[in-house]
């Protein structure tokens, strides 16, 4: 008789911000459930770990991305990725949930079975190519939005024929020798104006080439707020008076740019103007054709981004790409851009649900037709979570939140004797997309995302006062969800 797959309560897929978040919330909210969690790769920090650029830091303050369980005590407020993933690693450590991580299981497949109120998940050792099956009852899925094994890449005219270094950041080798070296960094968003500065410093000369221009702000590498309170308060008071400063500022700051964009475009340019050499050309290379959040807009800390292109240690570029030529890359308009290393900053490739398959009773789950919940679950699919953050605010604002609800999902379910809580569809239907945002690397997987609807509970909503309210003390038992005890089946509406 084969032996049973072991079975855990909670399964955890992804050993980054969210994931090791799910599981403190878990130990602390949730005491005594069983917890595994599942990392493909052989370290924890996620995104963190993972990209290795120079300059990698967070897009977002440190006191609004870290946990609100446990305070951000650094001294910088836009922190380097090395720190960040040690604040990871540290915080696992404290709430002793680094002993649950299995490294090298990349999970694959994910099956309910409404007979046993269970999931079944398959996943493959990338160290051994072994398969390794386990059970839960809730499967929480933190495996981000982006594939970790290829980033996204076009194909340029002439690329073979360049005799240069051609690298993605995604894959940055750890030996890239750069100094002295003509830089092209081929891209406009987060990445780019992080790698132009770092560069800069060792490298002859770098050219950031965009194609369409991004919004970019500077920020304090430092918080002035928390410099002037750390040794008059408690650490912990001072990060939660510099949280909700920040909170409120970077609502207020989407609001306006929403509801006024023309008044926030003024601002922006105001100060672009401002940190940038007399005569510069702004309104080329520093104003998108579209409004302020229909992408993100790019943070730059103390304007390092603004002060390379000052020094002239570096320059922007806006035109469309001809062909590589042997020596560089040729422009539609015949300036050729001469190089020694091509970085291409051109993007993610969203991959939902870390890209395993999902079915519910031995049908597949095509996520294009399913409905979001709160941003969290999918219509007919019971006791799954999906963390899928802000892209308007700190991820980890909306992740917390996520793994919160959970907490009390669960335990409303067990006090009540429900084995599943099954999301259903509103009756009227649903087709808005999940992410509201024009970036490429969102439109291009938009058929692969679920919909949402233009009320709660199927609005993703991008407020995180709102969210903390609906999801912090919001009925459990809404329109939207569907509870089921043992021997019950779904919901035919689901």
């Amino acid at each position: 008789m084969a032996a049973q797959p072991e079975h855990v309560d909670v399964l955890i897929v992804g050993a980054g911000l969210s994931g090791i978040g799910a599981a403190c919330r878990l130990r602390t909210e949730s005491p005594g459930r069983s917890f595994t969690i599942l990392e493909a790769r052989d370290a924890i920090g996620g995104t963190w770990d993972l990209f290795r650029y120079p300059g990698v830091r967070s897009d977002s303050d440190m006191f609004t991305l870290s946990y609100r369980f446990r305070p951000w005590t650094g001294k910088k407020s836009i922190a380097d990725g090395w720190s960040i993933k040690n604040y990871i690693e540290e915080t696992a450590r404290e709430y002793r949930v680094a002993d649950s991580i299995r490294y090298h299981h990349r999970v694959v497949a994910a099956e309910w079975s409404s007979e046993d109120a269970r999931w079944t998940v398959t996943a493959e050792r990338t160290d051994t190519g072994e398969t390794v099956v386990l059970t839960c009852s809730w499967l929480s899925v933190c495996a981000g939005y982006y594939r970790y094994d290829e980033g996204f890449r076009p194909h340029f005219e002439g690329e073979e024929s360049f005799r240069g270094q051609l690298i993605h950041p995604q894959h940055w080798p750890e030996d890239l020798d750069y100094a002295g070296k003509r830089v092209v960094v081929i891209g406009s968003g987060a990445t780019a104006v992080t790698l132009v500065p770092s560069l800069a410093d060792q490298a002859e000369h770098v050219t950031m080439l965009q194609r369409t221009p991004s919004y970019i702000v500077s920020l304090p590498g430092e918080d002035p707020l928390a410099n002037k309170l750390r040794g008059k308060l408690s650490p912990k008071a001072t990060y939660r008076a510099v949280r909700a400063k920040n909170l409120v500022l970077s609502t207020l700051m989407y609001q306006f740019s929403r509801r006024r964009p023309q008044a926030m475009k003024a601002l922006l340019r105001k100060g672009q103007v401002a940190a940038l050499p007399p005569g510069f050309d702004v309104d080329t290379h520093f104003a998108p054709p579209y409004d302020p959040w229909d992408q993100r807009l790019c943070l730059v800390p103390d304007g390092d981004l603004f002060k390379a292109l000052s020094s002239h240690k570096a320059d922007i570029v806006t035109g469309r790409i001809d062909r590589f030529t042997e020596t560089g890359v040729r422009l539609e308009s015949g300036e050729e851009l001469p190089a020694d290393i091509v970085v291409t900053a051109t993007g993610l490739q969203v991959q939902p649900v870390g890209g395993m398959t999902l079915a519910v009773d031995g049908e597949k789950v095509d996520l294009a037709g399913r409905v979001s919940y709160k941003g969290m679950m999918l219509s007919g699919v019971p006791n799954m979570d999906m963390v899928f953050g802000y892209t308007n605010a700190s991820w980890t604002l909306k992740a917390d939140l996520i793994n919160r609800y959970v907490c009390r999902l669960l335990n409303h379910m067990a006090a009540e004797g429900y084995v599943s809580a099954t999301p259903v569809a509103p009756p009227e239907g649903a087709s808005d997309p999940f992410v509201p945002l024009t970036s490429g690397y969102i439109q291009r997987s938009l058929a692969q995302l679920p919909k949402q609807a233009s009320r709660a509970p199927w609005r993703v909503y991008q407020n995180y006062f709102l969210d903390r309210r609906i999801m912090g003390r919001g009925r459990l038992d809404d329109e939207g969800m569907t509870f089921q005890r043992a021997g019950e089946r779904l919901p035919v509406a689901a």
